[in-house]
């Protein structure tokens, strides 16, 4: 297949899309355009391979994206069959949908950075640094979705209350589901380590007023991502961008 490139979002930079965003990108325009119906399934894992000349764990990767985008469901030993015809509205990471985690991140996470920023540890703050350090130099997306994980739930255990560590082990999986999407589909891994590093300094700081800020931030940049992802602005011949199209 033939990339093409795309921007980022959020910014005007354009990047090289991956072979599973352009792969993604087919399968996806072919059910909303009605190539596949609902109820339809999908070709086999061997016949997209062949016919769009990418290896099978590229293929399954978009496949994977399909599905938290609620598109189509895989049945073990039937295949991957068209559940809608989207546009996607809210895709779903583990047990819980994306509004719903956002809503709730935004709730906790951006207080818990404040109280972070008075209560943490030196212990607390070097854990976070070499963590941070870690995920600046990891260049494995599965490597680095984990640690991204361990930040978050880094940050909160600084906060010094346990419920709130507690509320981020509940939603780590989903957290981790949503960390691979994005850096998968929006090329965000770079963008999300100068975040976390605006976090991190916030906490050396002891400002809880740049913590609550910088973790806001990320968590608006996390959103727009998600957004653009899942409800592309798409324009008209005249360049003009279609009614209903969100702006990220």
């Amino acid at each position: 297949m033939n990339l093409s490139d795309s921007q980022t979002a959020g910014g005007s930079v354009p990047r090289r899309i991956s072979a599973m965003e352009a792969v993604l990108g087919h399968l996806r325009g072919a059910i909303e355009g009605g190539e596949y119906a609902v109820g339809d399934k999908l070709p086999s894992e061997a016949e997209l391979c062949r016919r769009l000349e990418v290896s099978r764990p590229v293929l399954r990767e978009a496949l994977r994206a399909l599905q938290t985008m609620g598109l189509t469901v895989s049945r073990t030993g039937k295949g991957t069959f068209v559940v809608s015809s989207g546009p996607v509205e809210d895709p779903t990471f583990g047990d819980y949908t994306a509004s719903d985690l956002m809503e709730v991140r935004r709730h906790v996470e951006i207080p818990v950075a404040g109280y972070a920023a008075v209560r943490r540890t030196p212990e607390d703050l070097d854990h976070l640094a070499h963590l941070l350090e870690r995920m600046e130099r990891e260049r494995d997306t599965t490597a680095w979705v984990a640690m991204d994980t361990l930040f978050h739930l880094a940050v909160a255990q600084a906060a010094q209350n346990p419920v709130f560590r507690r509320v981020i082990e509940e939603i780590r999986d989903a957290l981790a589901r949503q960390s691979a999407f994005l850096n998968e589909l929006g090329g965000r891994r770079e963008q999300s380590n100068r975040e976390h590093r605006a976090i991190v300094e916030a906490l050396v700081d002891g400002s809880a007023a740049d913590a609550v800020d910088a973790m806001a931030h990320h968590l608006d940049r996390v959103e727009t991502t998600l957004t653009a992802i899942v409800r592309p602005e798409r324009t008209d011949p005249a360049g003009t961008p279609t009614e209903g199209e969100t702006h990220a």
